[in-house]
């Protein structure tokens, strides 16, 4: 009997954990139960896939720098990369507020609703953390984000997965003065490094094994732990130009492929499905890094030269569903609580979300951070920011998981063409988990 298809069993595994949700909701104890119960399955597979993300990251750049050769290779795809990510990234943003500008959501928002929405969530502990951070965040120089880059301590940046540009900047640091010295002199270096990477991939395709059991846990406990139905109701318009700003974006790249790549979008969207699949389970780019690498390296075929560079600097850096969210989010706040935008200001959101969108953090939440300071760049009044975030707190939890398939779906699109650009993508080469297994039984 042929094996169900991974994206298959990532499917099964979310539908069913939406269902077990729901029915729990009904149950007494059923919160308390997949909270205590199910929800550490789906911790302990998250903690699985950021526990590998830094050594992938590391094996994996310091293979694609040195198997290159020639530093002006890494150059040029540096560059493209850069400048594609600020494109797409802009045309999201420009999605975005052209949408909720037509259809305007915020107008249809009563009093009575904006008043519910305040008294819920404005003094909620997650809504002034995000202001708190924002506020830090405002407080920093222009140029700190470059500051931040460069670590002080390798290992110190190296323990921490919040800090994965340092990472980044520490391995194509090291990767490039591997080159430099020469091939006979890195050689060894190179060898353990080469070695480092196929058995972190090997990791890759064993955590992948227990993916559908964590995905069901993920979304029973995102069930459970959603708020009041009656206020995800009040704002199911806002959220739905959110979502068909983000199906839009899927639109873009998916024409992006056909056109530039001469590859078939729908070949494309399913050979990614599993990486999009564990972004709308755990709302974060970041933990899904490892399993995206595989997936464009192995199923798509782009060279680990390229896959290695574009795709950790993408989940940094790159973040079209977030950005895309911020527009939406933050003129809807305007309509909503009738403060006036002109088209300056919203010039101003499509600046600062791109700026803010570079230096964010890969996790769950930290869109609503970018928000706060796009409402501030544009005077948004700083004593109505806790009722604006009040506003769309309700349903960010969701639209997260939305919109980090996006910002995955975008990586993987930007490595395909950068990696089209340079010659570097051939032929999918899949690896099963048991691939040497007959060699080591």
């Amino acid at each position: 009997m042929k094996k169900l298809e991974l994206h298959w069993q990532i499917l099964i595994g979310m539908i069913l954990g939406l269902l077990f949700g729901f029915a729990m909701t009904y149950i007494e104890w059923g919160r308390g139960f997949v909270q205590d119960w199910i929800n550490p399955f789906g911790t302990i597979f998250v903690k699985l896939l950021k526990l590998i993300a830094i050594p992938l990251i590391l094996a994996s750049l310091v293979k694609g720098i040195s198997d290159l050769k020639d530093i002006s290779k890494f150059r040029n795809i540096g560059l493209r990369t850069i400048a594609i990510y600020i494109c797409t990234t802009i045309i999201a943003i420009t999605i975005g507020l052209v949408l909720v500008n037509i259809l305007e959501p915020g107008e249809g928002i009563s009093e009575e609703t904006i008043t519910k929405l305040t008294e819920t969530y404005a003094s909620d502990s997650g809504v002034t953390s995000k202001l708190e951070a924002a506020s830090r965040q405002k407080q920093v120089g222009p140029l700190q984000f470059l500051e931040d880059m460069v670590p002080d301590n390798a290992f110190g940046a190296l323990s921490d997965n919040s800090l994965m540009l340092q990472v980044i900047f520490f391995t194509i640091f090291l990767g490039i003065s591997m080159l430099l010295i020469g091939e006979k002199r890195s050689k060894p270096l190179k060898k353990f490094f080469d070695s480092l990477n196929d058995v972190v991939l090997k990791m890759v395709d064993l955590i992948m094994l227990t993916a559908p059991v964590a995905v069901f846990a993920l979304l029973a406990n995102v069930v459970v732990s959603s708020g009041d139905p009656d206020l995800l109701l009040a704002l199911l318009k806002y959220a739905g130009v959110v979502v068909l700003g983000l199906f839009l974006m899927i639109v873009f790249y998916s024409i992006v492929v056909a056109t530039y790549t001469k590859k078939n979008p729908f070949w494309f969207l399913k050979e990614i499905s599993p990486a999009q699949l564990l972004a709308f389970s755990t709302s974060s780019s970041a933990a899904t890094l490892p399993v995206t690498m595989e997936r464009v390296e192995e199923h798509i075929g782009v060279d680990k030269e390229v896959s290695s560079f574009v795709l950790p600097v993408g989940a940094t850096i790159n973040m079209d569903g977030t950005s895309l969210y911020q527009g939406v989010a933050a003129v809807f706040i305007a309509q909503a609580l009738d403060f006036h935008l002109t088209l300056g200001g919203q010039l101003t959101i499509v600046l600062t979300a791109l700026l803010a969108s570079i230096g964010s953090a890969a996790v769950p939440g930290a869109g609503m951070v970018m928000l706060v300071i796009v409402l501030e760049s544009i005077g948004f009044p700083s004593d109505k920011l806790a009722i604006g975030l009040a506003l769309i707190f309700a349903v960010d939890r969701p639209l997260d998981m939305c919109r980090t398939i996006i910002n995955v779906t975008g990586d993987a699109t930007v490595a395909m063409v950068v990696a089209k650009s340079v010659g570097k993508l051939g032929k999918p080469h899949i690896e099963d988990w048991d691939e040497f297994y007959e060699e080591v039984k």
